[in-house]
């Protein structure tokens, strides 16, 4: 009897658990529920007075629109906000696994230092950069550039990229480097023929990251950018509510269109972010 109700507990605790979590995840979907829904419906029910959950008529007029170009020029900014992300996330990146090796495995006056910095970039706002980096942009004569968002978002993933590498080459046994250099490899092959590969996980993770900041940055897009040719999507999205074009259903279908970039690389990288490729190096 004892073990029947042992089980009987075991199975109610099971049953709470994935109650609580379906709960959970219908909290947190309904929004972009509603906004998928919003979308498939048309101009005139997306703004009814007696809303509906589901469309009485779906249509996809609205995706249609986004990509015509003389109704919202999409394709054009979504070309400069993939050029953006990607430049910057992956200069973050390389200058982030050179800085990370450095204060994780090279013995210099100053580093200590250095590493408590980082922690101290969290409390500062990035508006608190708007200033200075305008001051510098304007300088360079790089204002209303590609080239002005992708040092400020570098500017802003850096010390982010260089603290989450660190804490993962930290990981990583020294035993590895000092039979590397043993054989012969100097501090850079090492850095790209056992730090690189072992820590490939954190690299995808940073690189994430810092490609998401990218994407969604609004603040310093509409400060350094003036010029509709090199909008990305955020300012782009935002011109929406300021012509005789907004509807609803469009700005939603635009919405969830440009959250899709985002979506489909944590699914390509997860099994980066959640491998540990350590250990085998180790057994190596």
């Amino acid at each position: 009897m004892a073990a029947v109700s042992s089980k009987r507990n075991k199975m109610i605790k099971k049953t709470g658990f994935y109650v609580v979590l379906i709960l959970v995840l219908g909290i947190m979907l309904f929004p972009f529920f509603i906004m998928l829904m919003t979308s498939l419906k048309s101009s005139k029910e997306a703004i009814a007075t007696n809303p509906t959950i589901l469309p009485h008529e779906w249509t996809f007029q609205h995706y249609i629109d986004i990509f015509n170009p003389t109704i919202f020029p999409y394709l054009n900014y979504f070309k400069n906000s993939l050029i953006v992300s990607i430049i910057a996330a992956s200069l973050s990146v390389a200058l982030g696994i050179l800085g990370a090796y450095a204060l994780s495995k090279l013995k210099f006056k100053g580093r200590v230092t250095i590493n408590a910095s980082f922690y101290t970039v969290y409390m500062f706002s990035g508006i608190l950069l708007v200033v200075p980096l305008f001051k510098i942009i304007s300088g360079f004569g790089l204002y209303d550039t590609k080239m002005a968002l992708i040092i400020t978002m570098i500017v802003q993933t850096l010390p982010t990229a260089i603290f989450m590498l660190r804490s993962y080459f930290d990981t990583i046994p020294e035993d590895l480097e000092e039979a590397a250099m043993i054989d012969g490899l100097s501090r850079l092959k090492i850095i790209f023929y056992i730090i690189i590969p072992l820590s490939i996980s954190g690299i995808v993770s940073v690189f994430v990251y810092a490609f998401m900041i990218a994407w969604n940055d609004y603040l310093f897009a509409s400060i350094f950018l003036s010029s509709s040719e090199n909008f990305t999507l955020p300012i782009g999205l935002n011109t929406l509510f300021s012509t005789p074009d907004y509807v609803w259903g469009r700005m939603m279908a635009a919405s969830l269109v440009t959250a899709l970039p985002v979506v489909i690389m944590y699914a390509l990288s997860e099994h980066f972010i959640k491998g540990n490729l350590t250990e085998g190096g180790v057994k190596g």
